[in-house]
């Protein structure tokens, strides 16, 4: 059945375990970087395990309109022609970002450099994310940007007149504005360097290496000098540890459930979720080690068992900022409270998650209590009743896991993002046991 179009509805099924093997879809991040620096390479780089899912393809097409030429080898191998730091074209139009924060902000520093004149625009969702926190850096090297006044986008970019390099302390450990800051620095004139609060992702800083850029980076410090070229290369992307956290979840929630999880990237930046559950009580084994194109892999076997609630806070946020929601369900099937703290990021992502998860986790009668920055959870039952995912792919997939442990049917609204991320989820997760369908509607 399609996942398209608005009003598309999960009915979870209560009970059931997870077993047998998956290979979830492609890197997420890591597929939106190997398009925009496959564009941006001298030659023809090819990028195989790429996620077909819509906020990645909304990067190929902007990059496309930009006069890339790149071929569709199959459902998940792409030919990126290269046109060189300095080849892209004025597009016809605004460059429609869809759903992706990643595709906005990376792209920022991107455009902020160009010779020609651009705008980012994005659905409703994207429209009201905080773009500031890249504007402002990029404004500082030389930038042209204009804003709404909510510091939202459209983002209206002016035909550069060359970029500076700056040293930049940022207030937030985001690897997206790392990245935009860094993407931009290739540009400028000098060393661009950018030093975070806590390390964030740094897939950006490995591939750029892969394309034969110079980086230097340490834990919460990364630079690059202008003027380097990118070398086209052969990029393998590896399965998406954040699509890969709902089944781990779903398999840590019920004993008896054990689910082993193929060829998925173990980055070091984003393990927390492992950490994680390993600290909740979850027997998790890593094998089968190895490296995809200078990113760590492994497969990934989870045995389900009784959670225990543990308090998470700064250490672990940065790590598995995209993985809370999954982890809110964990924290309701755990015995004792979780207390999530430092995550005020998690306000400002596709929806406020903090919100949404607490006020879905209260409508099926479990005790979650939102604070500024995080949430307390008491585990306890699940029961069944109607959730509202207000759009969210990662909310929606969530309460999905969570139908495996509620004592009744689990209605969850407004999933058509689901295919931001995870194409095929549905059909996937059936085939390991999560009793899930789509209603789409009449």
């Amino acid at each position: 059945m399609s996942t398209d179009g608005p009003g598309l509805t999960y009915v979870v099924q209560p009970g059931g375990q997870l077993s047998g093997s998956l290979r979830v879809p492609g890197d997420k991040s890591i597929s939106h970087r190997a398009v925009m620096f496959g564009s941006l390479a001298e030659g023809v780089s090819e990028v195989t395990g790429f996620l077909t899912g819509e906020d990645c393809l909304c990067t190929m097409k902007a990059f496309q309109a930009m006069g890339v030429r790149i071929e569709q080898l199959g459902p998940t191998h792409l030919r990126v022609h290269g046109v060189g730091l300095h080849g892209l074209k004025a597009p016809s139009g605004p460059l429609d970002l869809g759903n992706s924060g990643t595709s906005m902000r990376l792209m920022s520093g991107l455009m902020a450099a160009q010779a020609f004149e651009t705008t980012l625009i994005g659905d409703v969702s994207l429209s009201k994310r905080p773009m500031r926190r890249i504007v402002d850096p990029l404004r500082q090297m030389g930038a042209t940007i204009a804003t709404t006044e909510k510091g939202t986008s459209p983002l209206k970019f002016s035909a550069a007149g060359g970029l500076k390099a700056i040293s930049y302390e940022s207030p937030v450990a985001s690897a997206q504005v790392k990245s935009g800051i860094l993407l931009a620095g290739l540009y400028a004139d000098g060393k661009t360097e950018v030093r975070e609060p806590e390390a964030s992702r740094d897939h950006t800083e490995r591939m750029l290496r892969g394309f034969g850029v110079e980086v230097e980076a340490t834990p919460g410090y990364a630079a690059v000098r202008g003027g380097q070229r990118l070398k086209a290369t052969n990029i393998e992307v590896p399965a998406d540890i954040s699509s890969a956290t709902f089944p781990m979840v779903a398999a840590a929630i019920v004993p008896g459930s054990d689910l082993l999880l193929t060829a998925v990237g173990i980055n070091p930046t984003r393990t927390g979720i492992i950490e994680i559950l390993r600290r909740m009580g979850t027997q998790i084994d890593l094998t089968n080690e190895r490296l995809f194109g200078g990113e760590p892999v492994a497969d990934i076997r989870v045995r389900g068992g009784q959670l225990k609630g543990i308090a998470i806070g700064g250490d672990l946020v940065a790590s598995a900022i995209d993985e809370f929601p999954a982890v809110f369900v964990a924290a309701a099937c755990a015995s004792g409270t979780t207390v999530v703290t430092e995550a005020e990021e998690l306000r400002v992502k596709e929806s406020d998650r903090i919100a949404a998860m607490c006020d879905g986790l209260t409508a099926l009668g479990v005790s979650a209590i939102a604070q500024p920055d995080g949430a307390i959870i008491t585990g306890g039952g699940i029961g069944g009743g109607t959730v509202d995912s207000k759009g969210d792919h990662r909310i929606a997939m969530s309460f999905a896991i969570a139908g495996l442990r509620a004592t009744g049917a689990i209605t969850i609204l407004d999933c058509a993002n689901v295919n931001t991320s995870f194409p095929g989820f549905v059909s996937l997760m059936g085939k390991a046991g999560l009793r899930v369908s789509e209603q789409q509607p009449s």
